[in-house]
């Protein structure tokens, strides 16, 4: 399961040159701003949520997910790594308040983000 979080995660940044001039192959790439901003809407509401559930499961592998392609985009972008985290606790401190608070802009984006999230296994 590792393995497919890298691959999709790699897949934010865009295909390999192989698969760049196959017309078939479509990929959206997201801005490092997005990446934060899911990464850290994932891993609170993973948090908050805890991994009994299938849906706590699911936010888990979403929050991995965005954690990698935050870093990844974080690289692309020419961000320090420990910038980039920091980038993400502050997103995902502000989000358990936001998502705590029942705020409902909040939600929406967490929802744009998981339909966003490849499925991992």
């Amino acid at each position: 399961m590792f393995i497919a979080v890298v691959t999709a995660a790699l897949a934010v940044l865009g295909p390999p040159q192989s698969l760049a001039q196959n017309p078939v192959q479509t990929t959206r790439l997201v801005s490092y701003d997005e990446a934060v901003r899911c990464a850290g809407l994932t891993q609170a509401a993973s948090e908050l949520e805890g991994g009994e559930s299938r849906y706590g499961r699911s936010l888990y592998d979403a929050a991995l997910y965005w954690s990698l392609a935050a870093m990844q985009a974080a690289t692309a972008a020419g961000r320090h790594p420990n910038a980039a985290e920091n980038d993400q606790t502050r997103a995902r401190v502000d989000s358990v308040k936001r998502l705590s608070a029942g705020e409902a802009e909040a939600r929406a984006v967490l929802a744009r983000c998981r339909q966003k999230t490849p499925r991992l296994g």
